[in-house]
């Protein structure tokens, strides 16, 4: 297939177009590069005249216009997707990322099907172009702004987080830097290129294998005839249950027995670990429901989140603490590798706690807790009638008014609702880490007792963490410093970020797909906004 040649030679089209900017008489462009095009594949050349009549005529805003423009300019208005053999190798991987895309997350609205149908003709023909005409600059551009929508969705994600309260700033895409950057590459290396964390790219393969559960047709649902199963029990359920563990993963495929073995122990464990349970070994009505839950539902969990993890930005090197509502975990992360976690208790349903990001910047030792305005009008001051007393009783001081309600503080000591430790990062939602003197609640299932803020369950191993470059605050002045009935302020020699983040679901570092509650019901509000609805079933 030969494409006419242009009425203009194509050396001529740089010094026409920089003419006619000169008398007006086409929208100005930015010229990054003059001398050398970036990534040179061809001698094909953009006429720029026609890349000013796609813009109108594809009625691009002003930003997506000045993105186009620049992109060229910076290539000398050299092709991109196109050479004189054809297609060039990056554009025939991101034609099958785009078909991947949309098959993968089930969205027919993001296929250009005027692109595909074209693209469809280039792959499959041997095709040599030694001459360009209008018609293929206008396939030239549509690729190229077809990539910079594909990049939105793919990589930045199609839901506002704000509207969810999601607080963390969304993570930056360059799509002209990542275009670039796929010429360059030649569409290769795609593990390396796509700008998504580790976590999503494994949470994308499960979904891969949670289609083909769903292929194979509708979950039976898992009916319970005594109230828990245990080894060496046997019945028609116990054959049912190996199935289920061995879609999630839990069991080896084969084990079709009637017989509650050694083997089917290890599963449920195994599954209780990743649906956040007690690892117990027998199956109870906790993890029946778990297990319950139709495939849609857990694919479209697995949608969910995966939207969630296209806002993260990319994780740093540096020190990272991680926190995960749902989860009732903190996690450390240093040169993207976990060296610590624990167990935390987070806000109730009625004092949520916000998923935002800052810096840790200080640790404080035996802190005062400045009681928040809101609990002293709901919470002191009823007890305060009842109990004149009250303050004294519960290690507490008043040091003045502020709106008509009294500033109150707890002092230091082994009462003080933050414990002995907290750790800050300036917020405005006076959120922050610390200890507490409640040990007991972290022997419970769910963990939301907070009145918004994150106790921790080891405190003293994070403070011994990040003050690990710190030499004189070795362990033991560290304990001597959480003792003392005096507070005291640590500031860190370097921040460390800190995501307070909600996911329910992810795959750990072990391979295995967890799933957690809604805990706060944000699951439900986007599924209201990215799927139709779902009756589940009951229990």
């Amino acid at each position: 297939m030969k494409i006419k040649a242009p009425i203009l030679p194509l050396l001529a089209i740089p010094l026409l177009f920089l003419t006619m900017c000169k008398q007006n008489q086409a929208p100005k462009v930015e010229r990054d590069v003059t001398i050398t095009p970036k990534n040179a594949v061809t001698k094909l050349f953009v006429d720029s005249l026609q890349m000013e009549k796609f813009i109108t005529g594809q009625q691009l805003d002003d930003s997506a216009a000045h993105r186009l423009r620049n992109f060229y300019n910076s290539r000398n208005f050299q092709f991109a997707w196109l050479s004189e053999t054809g297609l060039a190798e990056q554009a025939r991987v991101f034609y099958e990322m785009d078909k991947k895309y949309a098959t993968e997350f089930r969205d027919s609205t993001v296929v250009d099907k005027q692109v595909s149908k074209q693209l469809d003709v280039l792959m499959t023909k041997d095709t040599s172009i030694v001459q360009v005409s209008a018609a293929l600059v206008d396939l030239e551009m549509q690729l190229t702004q077809h990539f910079f929508k594909f990049v939105t969705y793919a990589y930045d994600g199609k839901v506002d987080p704000a509207a969810l309260q999601w607080y963390i700033p969304r993570k930056k895409i360059d799509a002209v830097a990542l275009l670039d950057s796929l010429i360059a590459k030649k569409g290769t290396q795609l593990e390396e290129w796509e700008p998504v964390n580790a976590y999503y790219k494994t949470l994308n393969k499960a979904l891969i294998n949670w289609y083909k559960i769903e292929q194979r047709g509708k979950w039976d649902k898992i009916i319970a005839t005594q109230s828990r199963y245990k080894e060496k029990d046997s019945g028609a359920v116990i054959t049912v249950l190996k199935r289920r563990l061995t879609d999630y993963g839990d069991l080896t495929d084969g084990d079709t027995s009637r017989i509650f073995n050694e083997e089917m122990t290890a599963a449920v464990k195994k599954a209780q670990k990743q649906f956040g349970l007690k690892q117990s070994g027998y199956v109870d009505a906790a993890l029946l429901k778990a297990l319950n839950v139709p495939v849609e539902q857990r694919i479209q969990q697995l949608l969910i989140n995966l939207e969630r993890m296209r806002w993260i930005p990319l994780m740093p090197e540096s020190k990272v603490i991680l926190v995960n509502i749902p989860e009732y975990k903190l996690h450390v992360f240093e040169l993207k590798k976990e060296v610590l976690n624990m167990g935390i208790v987070v806000g109730k349903a009625a004092n949520k706690t916000v998923i935002f990001s800052n810096e840790l910047k200080n640790i404080v030792f035996s802190p005062y807790w400045n009681i928040p305005p809101s609990i002293v009008r709901t919470e002191i001051l009823p007890n305060l009638k009842r109990n004149k007393n009250y303050l004294a009783q519960k290690n507490m001081e008043q040091t003045g008014y502020s709106d008509g309600l009294p500033v109150v503080r707890q002092k230091p000591g082994n009462t003080n609702s933050l414990g002995r430790v907290k750790f800050l990062f300036p917020n405005s939602y006076n959120i922050y880490l610390h200890d507490t003197p409640a040990k007991a609640l972290f022997a419970e299932q769910e963990r939301a007792f907070s009145h918004g803020c994150i106790r921790l369950a080891e405190p003293k191993k994070l403070a011994e963490y990040l003050l690990a470059d710190r030499p004189e605050w070795n362990a033991a002045k560290i304990e001597k410093a959480m003792a003392a009935r005096k507070e005291n302020w640590v500031t860190l020699k370097q921040p460390v970020p800190v995501f307070i983040t909600y996911f329910t679901a992810w795959v750990d570092k072990d391979g295995l797909i967890n799933f957690r509650n809604d805990l706060y019901g944000h699951d439900d509000k986007m599924r209201q906004k990215m799927f139709k609805p779902v009756t589940a079933e009951t229990d």
